[in-house]
């Protein structure tokens, strides 16, 4: 159990990596004038982040001593 949510809190960091870059790029381009894109991306990021925590706090949840 404790494989799969290392697993999934890696695979929500690095998602939230990409999504990082893909915004980061957005921006760069000056393509996204009304910035619609831009709080798309950094709505994902935010989500993707709180995945990630969530599965580090059920990690120390599951290893706490007692």
């Amino acid at each position: 159990m404790q494989s799969a949510l290392v697993f999934f809190m890696v695979a929500s960091a690095v998602a939230t990596l990409a999504v990082l870059a893909r915004g980061i790029i957005i921006m760069a381009r000056g393509q996204d004038i009304t910035g619609e894109q831009s709080n798309r991306m950094m709505s994902l990021r935010v989500a993707l982040q709180a995945l990630a925590i969530v599965f580090v706090i059920i990690l120390f949840l599951i290893n706490r001593p007692g």
